[in-house]
């Protein structure tokens, strides 16, 4: 008999959201940004939902790249990072995928191969993230040497903002990027899921929404999935396994992190950190049982962890707990643990079965 843990991947949904976005920058282009197997969700499956309305698609890997081209997806693909070796770029230039150009190196490599045909780049300045990115005052330069090198065929100049989801907002960098690409007559793409949303004059010719694609807000804090319009893609689901009555002062789990005030019913889920679930999330992490709302107790082990079933006198072994998803946001759940609901969707553990429709 299986266990009963699963996760349930509604690609309507996906399709839904992703066309949300496109409504929200109704004059730019929006690429799905599908990194990291769809943010946990199916790569292909993902991609497919809206393979007849997507513009493109953002990722990472070469070999992601490549698998949705053999899925049959025509749009353009945008490798986020770049190309790594020069592999990546005759990769990029077979496949006809276009490649982030955010240093020196990717720069040189550009100029000292001979490709079968030009690739198209985003020229990636460093605006403030200070992570990837090329100093604004060398951009004219890198363009005119991209454009001597013979290379390259479309240029598109991008950048990241560190601050869209919160009170530091993007004025400061998008003064920067503005004053970068004032006279080289590019398009422009700097807006992530928060900016798309929260600020219109980021949109330019292309936005790239990410976790809003899978159903989290990009700013919980300010607008909740609910508000912005957004359906969950995920539910993680499983089921009670065990039921236990507690007596005042007993205790619950591991460390022995919660102790009963009262007479307490608790029901044991098969689910834990092995399954992705956080192992931080403390007592009083919102759960569903039966569709009704109570919460966990104690610490989650690796394979289980108990919630309070003393309000919900109908649950019992089989009964149905939904962990994050449809009728509770992963963000909810990710604020209780202290994390994102981003890290709670791609920690999703190999082991865990996967429905999608």
């Amino acid at each position: 008999m299986a266990r009963p843990i699963r996760a349930r991947i509604d690609t309507s949904a996906f399709r839904h959201n992703y066309l949300l976005a496109k409504g929200r920058a109704p004059t730019a282009h929006a690429w799905a940004v599908v990194k990291a197997n769809a943010y946990g969700h199916g790569l292909v499956p993902c991609a497919s939902a809206i393979a007849d309305v997507a513009d493109g698609f953002a990722l990472l890997e070469v070999s992601e790249a490549v698998a949705l081209r053999e899925a049959g997806l025509k749009q353009s693909i945008l490798l986020l990072e770049g190309a790594f070796r020069e592999d990546d770029v005759l990769m990029a230039a077979e496949y006809g995928l276009t490649l982030v150009v955010h240093g020196a190196e990717q720069l040189r490599m550009l100029e000292l191969m001979e490709l079968d045909r030009p690739v198209d780049v985003h020229v990636k300045i460093n605006t403030g993230m200070n992570r990837l990115g090329l100093p604004p005052s060398c951009a004219a330069k890198v363009i005119e040497r991209l454009r001597a090198s013979g290379q390259v065929g479309h240029i598109t100049l991008m950048t990241h903002f560190a601050g869209a989801d919160d009170a530091h907002g993007i004025a400061h960098q998008l003064e920067i990027f503005d004053a970068t690409a004032a006279g080289l007559d590019l398009p422009c793409s700097v807006a992530n899921s928060a900016a798309l949303l929260r600020f219109p004059q980021s949109h330019r010719d292309w936005v790239r929404p990410g976790i809003m694609l899978y159903g989290g807000s990009p700013i919980p804090d300010m607008q909740s999935s609910d508000t912005i319009g957004l359906q969950p893609v995920m539910t993680l689901e499983s089921e009670i396994i065990g039921v236990q009555t507690l007596e005042p002062g007993h205790e619950v789990g591991y460390g022995a992190l919660f102790r009963a005030d009262r007479t307490m019913r608790t029901g044991t889920v098969a689910c834990g950190y092995a399954d992705g679930y956080p192992r931080h999330a403390p007592t009083g992490t919102p759960v569903l049982v039966n569709g009704v709302r109570t919460r966990t107790l104690g610490r989650v082990s690796m394979d289980m962890l108990s919630v309070d079933l003393t309000d919900i006198p109908d649950a019992g072994v089989g009964s149905t707990v939904t962990l994050w998803g449809q009728g509770l946001p992963a963000d909810e759940v990710a604020a209780s643990a202290q994390t994102v609901s981003y890290e709670l969707f791609c920690a999703l553990a190999d082991r865990v079965p996967v429905l999608t429709r």
